[in-house]
């Protein structure tokens, strides 16, 4: 059996804020091409860890980093062009972002910060990367209108399409279906099912059983640790190293 590619590999990772530690000595690996859940209870650390992905650490000055994070071969600290860096490493954050521009320009954007002026080639993006999110057909024929008047969940899949305008490498999720309702949540996740197949996906979710539905691993993280990794499947329904894995899965706490 061929051993999986390492997309993203962290090492002893520590994040504090100020005085108060919020990730401790994590290390794991995320294959390329998997949907790699996170879960746990609030204030895990979940979110912290993958602020610590893209250096999203220089928006805040209270968040300090130690450890080694690796992305296809760059340590992420040492990346001295870190817009090129976050072009590869995409995110989606847990409320739709919607820039004030219209839908089309949410999207076209990226492209055009990359030097892309034609307008065909970013018709092409634009089209393909909608209609990658499931939005192509409800937009298109309101491209011109802005991104901030489309419903919550129209806005959740604009986001992610301006996130693959990118032509990430790795796709950041963070709680993706807090604000949407669940018929448009189970659209999104047959949205990830298929991106799984160009990019790597990692998702934090608090539903433990989105993270069964959708992820081919599974860590659970509590205290700012990592208590446990492995096919998600196996976490749910197999032996599981630590009991508390079993008791969080189960809805016994969190």
């Amino acid at each position: 059996m061929v051993a999986p590619t390492v997309k993203l590999g962290v090492r002893d990772l520590h994040i504090r804020y100020g005085d108060e530690v919020a990730v401790s000595g994590i290390s794991l690996d995320v294959h390329a091409n998997e949907i790699f859940g996170i879960i746990g209870p609030a204030g895990s650390g979940k979110t912290s860890f993958l602020r610590a992905l893209n250096r999203m650490e220089e928006f805040n000055d209270e968040m300090h980093i130690s450890g080694s994070v690796v992305f296809d071969g760059w340590n992420v600290a040492e990346v001295r062009n870190v817009y090129a860096l976050r072009q590869k490493i995409g995110v989606v954050f847990p409320l739709p972002v919607g820039l004030p521009l219209t839908v089309y320009d949410n999207v076209a954007l990226s492209p055009r910060l990359r030097g892309i002026k034609k307008k065909a080639e970013l018709d092409e993006i634009v089209e393909r990367c909608l209609k990658r999110a499931a939005l192509w057909d409800e937009v298109k024929d309101r491209l011109r209108a802005l991104g901030s008047l489309l419903s919550g969940g129209q806005q959740q899949r604009l986001t992610i399409a301006r996130a693959l305008s990118q032509d990430p490498e790795l796709l950041l999720l963070d709680e993706f279906s807090i604000a949407v309702d669940p018929v448009t949540t189970m659209r999104i996740e047959d949205v990830l099912r298929e991106l799984k197949h160009e990019v790597t996906i990692i998702m934090v979710t608090n539903l433990v059983q989105q993270a069964r539905r959708l992820a081919d691993r599974t860590a659970f993280f509590l205290n700012g640790s990592l208590v446990e990794i492995g096919v998600t499947e196996d976490l749910f329904t197999g032996p599981v190293k630590d009991h508390r894995t079993r008791a969080y899965v189960e809805g016994r706490f969190g």
